[in-house]
């Protein structure tokens, strides 16, 4: 079934021969956590740039059902996108869209790829033991329900999560009351389906974040050796490097290398 999906864009009237970009949101996001910082400053160095939200997230059709979509419906989502798009895209992919960004990329090519605190080639193993760990029932709480809000159901575990202490109360809670419930289905599909690396061939810029509750900077740094790459580990940065205070430090990094491809 095709969804009607959001698809935010920023675009020049003046035609350009630098690549769109196209960003893909996490887990429990949507297009808004790119609307603030990141597609306003690329767009102002010269990029168009799209934002979207997968089926069920933001504006798009699928709320509903959004706990049994799977992995291959977001990817063809980003499919979706690259064709309205009308060219290939750089796809800048954030946590769990880091993940989908390298699923899609095992089929097609792209002019270069940037995982922002992406889940890694292996999964998401790691930070699924780290919440049955700290916070077993709310891990039952998820397996009995097949929910995945209930991770960020307190504002205390969100910030947790996902922002840094640097980080106002009044925006931490005005993102936070954005999140929304995941897909259980794809959540289980990345414990148990790795990434086939091999297959992928396109330049990777991969970044972490110092104070990362969610990817760790163990996890960032094994992704870039997957990929024949360094890690960049963002200081005193949390999980949401695109709404962090810092965010503006990542952004110039992306910029320079876009500069480069």
């Amino acid at each position: 079934m095709r969804y009607e999906l959001e698809l935010v864009s920023k675009l020049s009237e003046k035609n350009s021969d630098k690549p769109p970009l196209l960003f893909v949101h996490g887990m429990w996001h949507a297009a808004w956590c790119w609307e603030e910082y990141f597609m306003p400053y690329f767009f102002e160095n010269g990029y168009d740039v799209y934002a979207l939200s997968l089926r069920g997230h933001g504006k798009s059709e699928g709320k509903d059902k959004v706990r049994w979509f799977s992995v291959s419906d977001y990817v063809e989502d980003i499919s979706y996108a690259v064709e309205k798009i009308g060219r290939e895209p750089v796809l800048i992919g954030h946590s769990m869209g880091g993940y989908l960004t390298q699923k899609y990329l095992e089929t097609h090519d792209a002019p270069g790829a940037v995982l922002l605190a992406g889940v890694p080639p292996h999964g998401v193993i790691v930070p699924s033991l780290k919440v049955l760990k700290e916070r077993p029932l709310t891990f039952a709480k998820i397996l009995f329900t097949m929910k995945l809000d209930p991770v960020l159901e307190l504002f205390e575990d969100c910030r947790k999560y996902l922002f840094s202490e640097s980080l106002p109360e009044e925006k931490a809670r005005k993102y936070c009351e954005l999140m929304q419930d995941e897909a259980f289905r794809a959540f289980v599909e990345m414990l148990i389906f790795p990434i086939k690396k091999s297959r992928i061939k396109t330049k990777m810029l991969v970044f972490g974040a110092e104070y990362d509750e969610a990817v760790p900077p163990s996890e960032v740094v094994k992704t870039a050796r997957a990929y024949n790459t360094e890690a960049i580990i963002l200081p005193e940065t949390a999980h949401d490097i695109m709404l962090e205070p810092n965010w503006e430090n990542a952004a110039k990094i992306i910029l320079d290398w876009l500069g480069k491809l």
